[in-house]
């Protein structure tokens, strides 16, 4: 009988959370948010300041952090979108700016010099200073979380941190997160609880089942089948070398149809091909659905994720695959 009772509460129960889980929403703010807050780490041992751009909700209690890494000749303006979107789900987005390899690089260069400058600007010196970077902004904000009277003290929930980047920013998440073949790192930094990969793309001298094999923290890839760039040399095949690569366990993968490299930007890219406006709608819900799931716990969440919820937001076209 007690078998029977005990068998009966677990189907109710499952059946309730499966009922929650239908009424899931990604694109729904949960919370208002702050103005964004402009914030430096001042990094003494590199001579170094490092910009931030932080978005935060308006809830007393601890958030989890989401820290996210721009692309080449980028700044921490850059996919605001994201920003507000994850800061309004309940989330502290901090967004960094990389010296070196920011908008500094170009701006007040001519026309006709500027793709010379920005190849330049994406050398392995400003790539390990970009993971230096996000280790330093992950030491200021431990120190920020217990300093009276600053902004973001008591707002963190450290326990819980997302990484997440496009393009050289995602080599740089792919670096902090699990890659390897990094020299000057003795393994990803475990700080870091999941990450979420735009433009991702596999080494070009060693394999990528060398690189990401032994990757052990929850990973999505977000791409598109257009996805190229003038500088790095990743080509689509190499963007879709990474997934294969993982090991299963909370991996995942989109291929937006026609999605080209600034498809995950907020710009219409160098050409200003018209955006389908879909595909900034299908990247917040899905990138907000694996964050509750693993940065919140949140099981309507991975129902959502790990079930038939992403095809609701996707077109016929785009690609979806999990491990």
């Amino acid at each position: 009988m007690k078998q029977m009772l005990f068998a009966a509460t677990v189907v109710l129960a499952v059946s309730s959370l499966a009922a929650a889980a239908a009424d899931y929403d990604p694109l729904t703010a949960t919370t208002d948010i702050t103005l964004p807050l402009e914030l430096t780490v001042p990094d003494r041992d590199r001579d170094r300041v490092i910009p931030l751009l932080a978005s935060l909700p308006k809830l007393s209690k601890p958030t989890p952090v989401i820290l996210f890494s721009h692309g080449l000749g980028g700044s921490r303006e850059g996919c605001g979108y994201l920003r507000e979107h994850w800061a309004g789900r309940g989330y502290v987005a901090v967004f960094l700016q990389h010296p070196g390899s920011d908008a500094s690089v170009w701006r007040d260069v001519p026309q006709r010099q500027r793709l010379q400058v920005m190849k330049q600007a994406a050398s392995m010196e400003n790539m390990q200073a970009r993971v230096d970077d996000v280790a330093a902004v992950l030491d200021a904000l431990a120190e920020w979380q217990q300093q009276a009277g600053h902004p973001l003290a008591g707002r963190l929930d450290l326990e819980h941190v997302g990484m997440s980047g496009h393009s050289f920013g995602a080599r740089t998440t792919q670096a902090v997160a699990g890659q390897t073949g990094w020299p000057a790192r003795d393994g990803p930094d475990n700080r870091i609880d999941a990450a979420v990969i735009f433009s991702p793309s596999a080494p070009r001298l060693r394999s990528a089942e060398a690189a990401f094999g032994s990757v052990t923290i929850p990973w999505l890839l977000m791409t598109g089948t257009d996805d190229v760039a003038p500088i790095g040399g990743a080509t689509v095949a190499s963007r879709l070398a990474v997934f294969p690569a993982l090991p299963a366990g909370g991996k995942f993968e989109l291929v937006l149809a026609d999605g080209t490299h600034a498809a995950f930007t907020d710009g219409d890219g160098p050409r200003q091909e018209p955006r389908n406006p879909n595909h900034h709608r299908a990247i917040k819900a899905i990138s907000t659905a694996f964050w509750d799931t693993y940065l919140k716990g949140d099981a309507e969440a991975k129902i959502w994720l790990t079930g038939d919820g992403p095809r609701e937001v996707l077109e016929p076209a785009d690609q979806w695959q999990t491990k």
